[in-house]
């Protein structure tokens, strides 16, 4: 095991997985602090790197395509302050950062763990239920329904429509847009059968954000959301098999035991792991 430890935060890797945990430091953000621990599956990695700096350096984990509900729902959009998978390394720690480094590095060489896109989330997303309050509304979501409520600041035309409450089977897909300059940014969900062109101010299925210290927190919401949702690359399934670099008896093993951490983990449902697994079985 090897671990850096931080006032960013702390992480730690047992040749398996990465644990991921913000620092209490008043410079974290709410965000990474909200969202807490992140652990993150060694298949899931498509490459780590550390970058030296005068003041400071940045360790930086790369994830897989498609990996990561957050990352999706983000479309690259979430600033490095609010980033989980980055980690502000002090210089007296130079050389814990390169050897953490040294280790996955090798990790993922000795596992043969690819670095293209999946075709199933292999993080869970953000711990359900999950509420916040930014812009002109407030969304909840408890893991099957999402609910929007209005404030005083929201648009007369859309306040009047009063809450919504949305089963998940009912939405098609969720986007978060941070405020950006002039522009606003917002939290919007398609639901299906009420599809709208309407500006997010008007959108009763949207809230709308205004670049305020809690803006970035509704990124976790529609990362809660997105992960119940189908995968974009694989629609309609539940899991996916990424593909084996080598379709030999090691290989097939070493993905059985790797989807065992994930069932353990509660990163996989008992059926995903099954069906998961019974694909593999086939091949051996």
């Amino acid at each position: 095991m090897v671990e850096i430890l931080q006032k960013d935060g702390t992480w730690v890797f047992d040749g398996d997985a990465l644990r991921l945990t913000p620092g209490r430091d008043k410079n974290v953000s709410l965000l990474r602090r909200t969202l807490g621990e992140v652990l993150v599956p060694l298949a899931a990695v498509a490459g780590i790197s550390f970058e030296q700096g005068k003041k400071s350096g940045r360790l930086r984990l790369r994830l897989r395509d498609g990996a990561d509900p957050l990352l999706h729902a983000t479309g690259g959009r979430l600033t490095e302050p609010h980033d989980p998978y980055r980690l502000t390394v002090e210089p007296d720690r130079y050389g814990v950062a390169e050897y953490f480094t040294d280790e996955v590095r090798t990790a993922l060489l000795l596992n043969r763990v690819p670095d293209g896109p999946v075709t199933g989330f292999l993080l869970p997303g953000p711990s359900v239920p999950l509420s916040v309050s930014a812009g002109d509304g407030t969304a909840a979501f408890d893991g099957e329904r999402l609910r929007l409520e209005w404030n005083w600041k929201t648009e007369d035309a859309k306040a009047a429509a009063g809450a919504r409450t949305v089963a998940v089977a009912d939405i098609t897909d969720v986007e978060w847009q941070p405020a950006a300059g002039l522009e606003n940014g917002h939290l919007r969900f398609t639901v299906r059968g009420a599809a709208t062109k309407a500006p997010p101010k008007y959108d009763p299925h949207a809230v709308e954000l205004w670049g305020f210290k809690r803006d970035p927190l509704m990124a976790l919401v529609a990362a809660a959301v997105q992960a119940r949702l189908p995968h974009p690359s694989a629609p309609g399934q539940a899991v996916h098999e990424p593909p084996t670099p080598a379709d030999d008896h090691d290989a097939l093993l070493r993905r059985l035991r790797e989807l065992g951490d994930l069932h353990r983990s509660g990163t996989l449902t008992t059926e995903e792991f099954t069906m998961a697994k019974q694909a593999i079985l086939k091949r051996l």
